[in-house]
């Protein structure tokens, strides 16, 4: 994936997070990583230092409160942000798609996971259906059905579990989740039921 910020536009766009309101650096990181759809979460080794950088050019002053250091924007940072709005206009622009891009590849790789569940169940009935066939009257034939129970039921909960771990990791990291992602995940699943009900009655 290419770079969410380009050369410059980080230093541009913290100065007009500034420019909103005061704030200190974590809460600049946080702001990042929300108007990011979480694509990019900075480290304090990458705010800080342009930081640093925009207080040597009079651009921002800061204030110690506490534990905290408050930075500010000055009427020097405020001329560059209002000379630069078109600047800032194409950054908010690729912000944007950056957050619908992590949406299709959301809805890729469950379109995807589902695929292969379903070839996966779609086998798995078949190969039931066939070894029922053989051996009508083997004694042991419900025993490995339940067995074969177990194994579907560890691969739905392997796949609830992962695509769970992934949607929480993407919100907690201030990422955006789309409705049309849960809409998309919701026809999925039911698609994946029909084809095992289709499966399992064949």
């Amino acid at each position: 994936m290419a770079p969410v910020f380009s050369h410059g536009d980080l230093r541009l766009y913290l100065l007009s997070l500034l420019d909103e309101s005061p704030r200190h650096g974590y809460d600049l990181m946080q702001a990042l990583a929300d108007r990011t759809g979480g694509t990019y979460t900075p480290s304090a080794g990458t705010v800080y230092p342009r930081l640093a950088k925009l207080e040597e050019e009079g651009l921002v002053t800061k204030t110690v409160e506490g534990r905290k250091t408050v930075y500010e924007i000055t009427e020097a940072g405020r001329a560059e942000v209002a000379a630069r709005a078109g600047d800032l206009d194409g950054i908010e622009a690729g912000l944007a798609d950056s957050v619908r891009l992590i949406a299709e590849e959301v809805r890729g790789s469950v379109r995807d996971a589902m695929r292969s569940l379903r070839a996966d169940l779609a086998a798995a009935a078949g190969d039931e259906r066939r070894g029922a066939a053989a051996a009508p009257r083997e004694p042991g034939v419900r025993g490995l059905s339940r067995e074969q129970v177990h194994r579907a039921d560890a691969v739905v909960n392997e796949f609830r579990a992962r695509v769970r771990s992934d949607l929480r990791t993407h919100v907690a990291r201030g990422g955006a989740l789309a409705s049309d992602v849960v809409d998309a995940l919701e026809s999925a699943l039911d698609e994946a039921s029909r084809a095992v009900t289709r499966a399992l009655h064949h």
